[in-house]
């Protein structure tokens, strides 16, 4: 059983990484997806992707799990908060349904997240 939560800790961080890596090899084509109503522009595009970076790479080395799992839970609820529920009064239906299921895609790691965090031995 404790092979299953390591196996599945290591799966869940591994996209955070391939996030963490795409926020800062391709910053400038996302920096149109930050709301104008968020100052920083790009530099949050940056944050996040080390951020996710130094996640994934603390969830894999075992270190630090309970923080890790913490700070990824904030970061998820930040983006659900300011991100994706503010889209879904988007006029375009595509673009409504996208932060629906955004939303729920971020919901469901928030609870990982917290789930790994809950679980997680003091390292």
């Amino acid at each position: 059983m404790k092979n299953l939560k390591r196996i599945g800790t290591i799966i869940f961080a591994l996209p955070f990484g391939i996030f963490g890596i795409s926020h800062l090899m391709m910053a400038n084509n996302m920096k149109g997806m930050i709301p104008s109503y968020i100052p920083g522009g790009i530099f949050w595009i940056y944050l996040t992707g080390i951020a996710m970076l130094a996640a994934c790479i603390a969830l894999i080395i075992n270190k630090k799990v309970k923080l890790t799992g913490l700070l990824l839970a904030a970061y998820l609820l930040v983006m659900i908060l300011t991100m994706h529920l503010p889209m879904l009064t988007n006029p375009n239906p595509q673009m409504a349904q996208m932060a629906v299921m955004e939303t729920l895609k971020d919901l469901a790691l928030l609870g990982a997240s917290l789930l790994i965090a809950g679980t997680a031995s003091e390292k």
